[in-house]
């Protein structure tokens, strides 16, 4: 799922990396449901959104980082070590 209406892409060339604050409000912008825990599939279209190779490895490899209690979502406590792992990885803007 590609949002063309917004501003944040996926882009090599560019210099300026996403934050921590910006990946963490396109993990919540894509919480579909509204309730605060992020499934595997919002994770994926997550990545997809911004561009990365493979999101559904990139979702299964953010949970497995995130998910401290195992249920294999990532819910509000567990967001910041998911946004860690997609700041390491490094996600830019145009």
């Amino acid at each position: 799922m590609r949002h063309t209406n917004s501003y944040w892409s996926y882009n090599k060339n560019a210099s300026v990396y996403l934050t921590e604050d910006q990946l963490r409000e396109i993990f919540m912008q894509l919480d579909v449901n509204h309730d605060n825990v992020l499934s595997r599939d919002e994770i994926k279209k997550a990545f997809d959104y911004i561009g990365a190779w493979f999101p559904g490895y990139r979702a299964r490899d953010g949970i497995r980082h995130a998910d401290a209690n195992g249920d294999g979502v990532v819910d509000l406590n567990e967001l910041d070590d998911l946004v860690n792992h997609a700041c390491k990885i490094g996600y830019y803007i145009k």
